[in-house]
């Protein structure tokens, strides 16, 4: 078997042609082509270039044979300066896809392969390779498409790869590890809040070996690629025919010198599909494991999200609800799908629960899992799937998978590798609807510094300020729509997901001084800490010890969970604002180092969260729960307090005097209190079963608002009432006997020294 498995791969590379030759021993005569569309094979002279080379520009001779490289034009003239650079290198740059396109065009633009993995850390840092680099936190590492750098200029976390020397010698190198189908490149410049840096125009090399290397041509020339003109916009280029290699090198020509202070820098993805590795007989040992649940793993715009909706609904139309909590700014509905065994209803004891995605518009995988979520639980429930069927018996679930759907439509329509960093991020108003909350924090703080007496403070339920709610406020349609859901459901547990890192966050997330980072808890730190790690330690990329950090944080150090405020201030969140002004807790959970990953990578993202998705969502069952009952009618008593000893945030209880309140396995002093009620307290206990402790309330009214509704409906007067206001007359009587005689005593006593001094 190991003699039948040996093969000798020599490819011919031109940039427009390839073949790959194998041989086996004499009983294997079998020639495997490419899969390139060529007729014929080529033959070229190939020059040597040392690896090691920093100096040296590459030069290669002509092919035998020529073809031309073709393009998309972009929607705008470049800029006069690249085609003169161009021009002064004496050689036809080829003109790349930016994002700036005809207003006509729909879609994203149809990459005939898929990326890589550089922005999605699907490759490695030992794949990456470069001439020079200035020093170890502009090294090749940090060439990945929409990487990001720290505050501090010159950390080990800069924001691209950067060239220690400024020649046409200096290259990125990419190593796939298997042969593949080039297909283009994507360039960025260099993200820095100090420098600006880019590469203008740039060549493509390609090698089998890492030791030859054989040019992308442009007819009898070296092709060369128009590059960047800023330094966040994508820029795409695409080969007119793919190329087959195991290498790539990006070689930068021209770049933005800014006097002489200018660095070759880039940002980098390549395009490539791979080929079939003939040699590994377990590819299912070497590759990542994809999801064997059978889901729409695409992306979906607003369109599409609508009709996948509508068919896992029209699927399952005995456990699920589809309605809109109100509109975007340009009239798209903000779609909820509900999951229950009782949809459009809430049931007596049963928690509410919610996962909002698709806050940031460009940051989409929350988008698609919350639309496989629905589809994946529509399916297990059918099968009978016995932790499905309680999750839907027992828990009401909303899933909100789009809160910024104008956003999302911008975003998509540059597609997952042009859409940059923060396109698609803001409202149509260029809103940020993450700082976009009432900031009831700055309320709570500036009350707690003023008041003296603590009994006065509240610690929950903090009213929305007047200001805030004003029409003339800056505040988003959708955020408007969102609280408007907060306030008419009674929601226990949510989670907000994210993208752009891989981390779990929870609150406060606004520091307290306004400082740009600090450890700022909440009351329930421990619990938030629980959800966090609930979701993190069931995360496959999360929990990988392996993994490299995403940008310019390592999460690791912390497992993967962190307070909000300790990783960076952010006032107004909505993570803060329900847990200030509502009963829910919210954790922010960052999903992928990706923002917007290519649909390729849906399956493998889906098998990597779906247990979190789950796990998180039977957190709410931890704690306690009960129903808050008038002693004499049964009658549920809504909007009761209820006080845990030691933690100080209360919550209240529900328009049907059910409540839920989320604990840490332990044993609590809870209180129960009323508007007219004598309180009541006892000791509940919590188990760290995955179901709640029962800890129910009857609660006394105090004897005049009970005299008051009695007399009110002309009833006679019970006898523990008659007596209870017998004691209460007679306390009253003695305590007022009391006064008088102090009274009399004080003033027959004031008399006695008057006369004395007479």
């Amino acid at each position: 078997m190991a003699e039948a498995l040996r093969f000798v791969l020599l490819l011919f590379l031109n940039c427009g042609s390839s073949v790959l030759v194998s041989t086996r021993p004499a009983d294997y005569t079998t020639v495997v082509t490419s899969t390139v569309e060529s007729d014929t094979a080529f033959t070229s002279t190939v020059s040597p270039l040392s690896a090691g080379n920093t100096n040296t520009p590459n030069t290669t001779d002509p092919p035998t044979t020529g073809f031309t490289t073709s393009y998309s034009k972009s929607s705008t003239k470049p800029p006069p300066t690249t085609k003169n650079l161009a021009e002064d290198s004496g050689k036809t740059a080829v003109k790349a896809t930016s994002r700036k396109e005809p207003k006509e065009e729909e879609g994203p633009v149809e990459l005939e392969c898929p990326p890589l993995g550089l922005e999605s850390l699907k490759v490695k840092d030992n794949q990456l390779r470069a001439s020079s680099y200035k020093r170890r936190g502009l090294g090749p590492h940090r060439g990945r498409l929409n990487i990001q750098s720290g505050i501090e200029d010159g950390d080990i976390y800069d924001g691209a790869w950067c060239a220690r020397d400024k020649d046409k010698g200096q290259w990125l190198e990419v190593d796939s590890r298997r042969l593949t189908r080039f297909t283009g490149v994507v360039l960025q410049g260099r993200s820095s809040i100090w420098s600006w840096d880019m590469v203008h125009t740039y060549k493509v090399q390609f090698s089998n070996d890492s030791v030859l290397w054989k040019p992308c041509m442009n007819g009898t020339e070296e092709a060369v690629f128009e590059g960047n003109q800023d330094t966040e916009t994508p820029v795409l280029a695409q080969f007119e025919t793919p190329t087959v290699a195991r290498y790539i090198r990006i070689n930068p020509q021209t770049w933005y010198e800014n006097g002489t202070d200018g660095d070759i820098c880039l940002r980098a993805e390549v395009l490539g599909c791979a080929l079939p590795d003939l040699s590994n007989i377990y590819p299912w040992q070497t590759e990542p494991t994809e999801s064997k649940d059978k889901l729409d793993f695409r992306h979906h715009n607003y369109k599409a999200m609508r009709k996948l909706m509508k068919s896992v609904n029209e699927q399952c139309p005995d456990i699920t609800r589809i309605y809109s909590i109100g509109k975007s700014y340009t009239g798209l509905k903000l779609y909820v799908m509900e999951i229950s065994d009782n949809p459009g209803k809430h049931e007596l004891g049963e928690p509410e629960f919610r996962y909002v995605a698709g806050m940031h518009g460009n940051e989409v995988l929350g988008r698609e899992l919350l639309l496989n979520l629905m589809q994946y639980m529509c399916q297990e429930y059918t099968r009978g799937d016995p932790r499905i069927v309680h999750l839907v018996t027992e828990t009401r679930i909303h899933l909100l998978p789009s809160m910024n759907p104008d956003g999302y439509e911008m975003a998509h329509k540059k597609g997952s590798e042009l859409a940059g960093w923060a396109l698609g991020r803001y409202s149509y108003e260029g809103i940020d609807m993450n700082h976009n909350f009432a900031d009831l924090n700055s309320a709570m703080w500036t009350a707690i510094e003023l008041e003296t007496d603590r009994s006065k403070l509240i610690n929950h339920y903090f009213p929305i300020p007047e200001q805030y709610t004003s029409e003339e406020a800056f505040v988003a349609s959708e955020t408007r729509a969102v609280i408007n859901w907060m306030q008419n459901i009674p929601f226990v547990l949510s989670a907000n997901l994210h993208g752009g890192e891989l981390v779990v966050t929870y609150p406060y997330d606004m520091t307290r001084d306004w400082a740009p980072r600090e450890h700022t808890p909440t009351p329930d730190e421990s619990f938030f800490r629980w959800l966090a790690t609930a979701y993190a330690s069931t995360n496959q990329v999360m929990s990988n010890p392996d993994r490299r950090p995403c940008h310019n944080k390592d999460f690791l150090r912390h497992n993967n969970i962190i307070n909000g405020a300790d990783w960076h201030n952010v006032p107004g969140s909505m993570n803060d604002f329900s847990y200030l002004h509502t009963n829910c807790f919210e954790v922010t959970v960052e999903l992928s180092c990706d923002k917007f990953p290519h649909a390729s990578e849906l399956p493998i993202e889906w098998q990597s969260n779906r247990e979190s998705l789950l796990v998180y969502m039977e957190q709410v069952h931890r704690g306690i729960k009960g129903v808050i009952r008038d002693k004499d009618t049964e009658a549920g008593i809504p909007d009761a307090v209820i006080k845990v000893d030691d933690i100080d945030h209360h919550i209240r209880s529900a328009a049907d005097g059910d409540y839920w309140r989320l604990l840490n396995p332990g044993e609590y002093q809870v209180t129960a209190s009323a508007e007219g009620y004598l309180p009541t307290s006892r000791t509940c206990q919590v188990m760290y079963d995955y179901y709640p402790t029962i800890c129910d309330f009857r609660l006394t009214k105090v004897p005049k608002q009970r005299l008051k509704e009695i007399l009110a409906k002309g009833g006679k007067l019970p006898k523990d009432l008659q007596l209870r206001l017998r004691q209460l007359r007679l306390r009253k009587l003695r305590l007022t006997t009391k006064t008088i005689n102090q009274r009399r005593a004080a003033a027959a006593a004031a008399a006695a020294t008057r006369a004395k001094r007479v």
